[in-house]
């Protein structure tokens, strides 16, 4: 579904992305761990180019998301992409002068051209989805941070994407609204959903994730399953790593 081939990123004279590789398979969840500056966010904006690679290529399902076209070809390209890809990032990104319902359907209704009643009852179904039928007509302002982070959970779903990627989607929350949000994404890996998670738990990584890769200094030091990448790392910056976060 998604494969990343020799990824290259640099801000000036410093490589973010060391030539990294990443193949996710349909309906597989990727959890990507490693210290702050590790380019692991980099990475995954890159995959729908919100940043943009020096060198390599990205591509979802086939297509070729980095692919060398100018201008409005390529704007008409890109924005098509993006469409198949649900981004979820650290701080919401809502509209807050907009309802809820006005949140989750925009994008259905402008991009996709789906009727208002239609896009009326997805956003209603999703809204139910991710525990929040009784806020579809409140404002952002009205809701809770974890409140916030699943309509905008619902709003990437409500365009129907082949794979969500997940900024350190907890990160922003107060500690007690963390769980909210890792439920409606553990439920979204009981559905096959493909995705690609960057995260600094590692028990929700060791949970819902089928593969973890470890990153430092721009490249991917060690992958595998998370039963064998938590409990015996081969690599002494994965142990030295997981000893601090996991107090092991």
């Amino acid at each position: 579904m998604v494969e990343v081939r020799g990824a290259r990123k640099s801000y000036g004279n410093f490589e973010v992305l060391k030539g990294i590789d990443l193949s996710v398979e349909r309906g597989q969840i990727v959890a990507i761990i490693g210290p702050s500056g590790s380019g692991k966010s980099t990475l995954l904006r890159s995959i729908n180019h919100l940043e943009t690679l020096n060198a390599g290529e990205i591509w979802l399902d086939g297509v070729q998301v980095n692919q060398p076209l100018k201008g409005r070809a390529f704007e008409r390209h890109i924005n098509g992409v993006r469409q198949q890809m649900g981004m979820v990032f650290q701080h919401f990104n809502l509209f807050p002068h907009m309802t809820v319902r006005d949140n989750i359907t925009k994008g259905p209704i402008v991009l996709k051209g789906m009727g208002r009643d239609e896009a009326d009852a997805l956003a209603a179904q999703l809204l139910a989805k991710v525990g929040l039928a009784d806020k579809i007509d409140s404002y952002p302002s009205r809701l809770s941070g974890g409140q916030k982070q699943r309509v905008a959970i619902a709003r990437a779903l409500a365009m129907k994407p082949k794979v969500m990627l997940f900024d350190e989607a907890t990160s922003a929350l107060d500690p007690e609204l963390v769980d909210e949000v890792n439920a409606v994404m553990k439920q979204l890996a009981a559905e096959h959903m493909t995705m690609i998670i960057v995260t600094h738990e590692m028990r929700f990584a060791s949970e819902v994730a089928d593969r973890v890769l470890f990153m430092d200094g721009g490249a991917v030091v060690e992958e595998g399953q998370p039963s064998t990448l938590f409990t015996a790392p081969t690599h002494e910056r994965t142990r030295a790593f997981l000893k601090k976060y996991l107090n092991a």
